[in-house]
């Protein structure tokens, strides 16, 4: 009895032990918060998720109808997964675009974070099998059936705001979200359970298209981000004069979170943004070359919507 009392002390220590290795680790790579959770189905977002895609407010992103079962279960995602690692990473620019020019969304000024948090991902896996051992996992962030922000906000990382975003206490909402999926039990976090939106609606009364339901619902087919970036056919007239000067993404609804008034500015020198960009007029936008956008954007996530889609919404702005 002792023997198994001793076994089960020396198996929690391990998953405590295991766990605050990872998150210290995580923080020296540059993480800004590292949350835990159990990998298990998520019940409670399924009939949401469902109702969601019924109710067509995925538009023509038809990639999100795929993997209905997967998206909920990360244990079909990744056979063996137990253990879902939730990470932020701050991408809050310190210099930005001039007021009287043509905007990307602030995510996009530097390289695109799909390598740069996928490289710091890899080197963190690394660490985590030199100091555990045999341990088998996956890294996402933003590249598969992955539903981020119920499982940051169930590691304890923060709730999800009227706009959807991951909002945290004191840093708001302009942070990338990651993930490790492991094959290994280990010490779980307190999922966060209080919303601080309280009665603010500023990111519903802002959005210019009306994309923010509100029941806290994304129409995501009525996002300037969906517009700019997801959609490949021409832009509908009935949105002429509506996106602002949003050419790719959109922050409206971030930069009027009263969370991400205590926004600080990143350490990572890989985001920030070209020179060239933060002094571009509108005219300068209006005239851009194929040659110049892949100066400025060679190693952004702007080339998503290649230099056809850029022109075509920089042309739809400026007519």
């Amino acid at each position: 009895m002792l023997i198994f009392a001793y076994k089960i002390l020396l198996y929690l220590s391990n998953k405590l032990k295991y766990s605050q290795l990872i998150k210290a680790e995580a923080l020296r790579l540059g993480f800004s918060s590292v949350g835990i959770a159990k990998a298990t189905f998520l019940e409670e977002e399924a009939p949401k998720l469902e109702a969601w895609l019924q109710s067509g407010y995925q538009g023509e992103m038809q990639y999100l109808e795929n993997n209905f079962d997967k998206r909920l279960d990360p244990r079909l995602l990744v056979e063996g997964t137990r253990s879902i690692i939730s990470f932020t990473y701050n991408y809050y620019p310190e210099k930005r675009q001039k007021d009287s020019t043509y905007k990307i969304a602030k995510y996009a000024y530097g390289q695109d974070y799909h390598y740069v948090i996928k490289d710091k991902l890899r080197e963190l896996m690394h660490f985590i099998q030199d100091k555990i051992g045999t341990v088998h996992g996956r890294a996402f962030t933003d590249s598969a059936p992955v539903m981020e922000r119920a499982w940051a906000s169930r590691s304890g990382l923060g709730w999800q705001g009227k706009n959807s975003l991951l909002l945290q206490k004191g840093k708001g909402s302009f942070f990338f979200l990651a993930e490790l999926f492991l094959d290994i039990e280990l010490a779980y976090d307190t999922p966060f359970k209080t919303n601080h939106c309280g009665n603010c609606t500023r990111c519903i009364d802002a959005c210019p298209t009306q994309a923010i339901l509100p029941d806290a619902t994304i129409n995501g087919s009525q996002c300037i981000s969906y517009f700019t970036i997801e959609l490949k056919k021409e832009l509908p007239q009935e949105m002429q004069g509506r996106f602002g000067d949003w050419i790719f993404g959109c922050d409206i609804c971030q930069d009027v979170c009263p969370w991400n008034s205590f926004s600080l500015p990143h350490n990572e020198n890989l985001f920030d943004p070209h020179p060239e960009l933060l002094t571009m007029s509108k005219k300068d936008w209006i005239e851009i070359t194929e040659d110049v956008f892949r100066s400025i954007f060679k190693k952004s996530a702007v080339k998503r919507t290649k230099f056809s889609g850029l022109s075509r919404n920089i042309n739809f702005l400026s007519t």
